[in-house]
């Protein structure tokens, strides 16, 4: 894919605060790129620098070859050919829902009925609901509309802060998905600007990973959930076990035991990291735990936080250090051990070395 938005070298300062400490990030047309970050990592002002509601200090920002821009240079937002649909919707409650949605049509234009017609049935919302106030819709109902007014103008891009963030866990991932569906089948470049880990990796062909105004990692979603940079963006995605180890050969021994690694190359001491979801239990009896020697690695299960489908385990290693963590494991809900249980562990798949550690 070619690339749509560039953003190069961008930084912000708010007085003595530094929002973005110089953020360059390639978009490419048509896909879908998800910003994620803690609260206060830039990502919102980022946002708005692309939208054209804040200009950058230094730097600059291009869309489709067109300069955006340049330093506190810029093109006003209304000129831009960007959708924003902000995290409450911000929708007019004096206005019924077909005028919210050509709002920013014109009023002469003989289209235009049929234009907000075509939206309704694009965001998946029936023609009954065009009467309807704001406050007679649902939450994800109003989603919908903001996003129907939004594209209405037919943008080049789309901007997304945290437009799911105010509705339930059920109806967050069905609108989501729907969303992300509706943008695909429409062309539409898309930016989505989220604090939730699982709804940027859900949503994004492409993530990048927010802190403290620098872009940490920009990656496919599963390129950094499984192979993130280092400790605090492997936290940051999902729990993670994190262990120092000793490489050689492609395999790492560690208080797990010897664990093959994702690289042949290293050798000598390094940090790992598995997924919880990687390590794999098997109940067994305490009598049957291996004497001194054996590489297999045992624990005791201290903790069992039962939901549903999925479990956590907590795990306390045996003859590991009293510094030693205690383990997370993942399990399926059908069989869990029983707090007391000793179990032995093992590891799916790879395990993850940090670069330069």
């Amino acid at each position: 894919m070619s690339k749509f938005l560039e953003i190069q070298s961008v930084t912000k300062n708010y007085g003595a605060m530094r929002a973005l400490g110089g953020v360059s990030l390639n978009v490419p047309a048509g896909s879908r790129t998800a910003i994620v970050g803690p609260s206060g990592s830039g990502k919102t002002t980022l946002l708005r620098i692309i939208a054209g509601f804040e200009v950058p200090d230094t730097g600059r920002v291009a869309m489709g070859g067109q300069v955006l821009a340049e330093g506190s240079n810029a093109v006003p937002a209304h000129r831009r050919g960007i959708g924003f649909v902000p995290q409450d919707g911000a929708l007019f409650p004096h206005l019924n829902v077909a005028e919210n949605i050509g709002f920013g049509l014109a009023r002469n234009d003989p289209g235009r009925q049929q234009r907000i017609e075509e939206l309704m049935d694009m965001v998946a919302l029936d023609r009954v609901m065009l009467t309807r106030r704001p406050h007679e819709l649902s939450g994800g109902q109003q989603q919908r509309v903001a996003l129907a007014r939004a594209l209405a103008q037919r943008p080049k891009l789309m901007l997304l802060d945290e437009p799911f963030s105010a509705l339930d866990t059920g109806l967050r991932a069905a609108t989501r998905k729907a969303v992300a569906q509706l943008l695909t089948s429409a062309g539409i470049t898309s930016i989505l600007v989220t604090h939730d880990q699982a709804e940027a990796l859900s949503f994004a062909d492409q993530v990048a990973v927010m802190r403290a105004g620098l872009l940490a990692q920009v990656g496919p979603p599963a390129e950094l959930y499984l192979r993130p940079v280092d400790a605090g963006t492997a936290g940051f995605l999902g729990e993670a076990v994190v262990l120092p180890a000793q490489l050689e050969g492609g395999w790492a021994e560690c208080v797990l035991g010897r664990v093959p690694v994702n690289d042949k190359l290293r050798s000598g001491e390094a940090n790992i990291m598995v997924r919880p979801e990687q390590l794999e239990w098997e109940d067994v009896a305490a009598t049957a735990v291996g004497s001194q020697g054996d590489p297999a690695c045992y624990g005791t299960v201290t903790d069992v936080d039962y939901g549903g489908p999925i479990c956590g385990l907590t795990v306390h290693l045996k003859d590991a250090d009293v510094d030693t963590a205690p383990l997370l494991v993942r399990s399926h809900g059908i069989q869990v051990p029983s707090v007391g249980a000793t179990v032995r562990i093992s590891v799916r798949g790879q395990a993850h070395v940090f670069a330069g550690t």
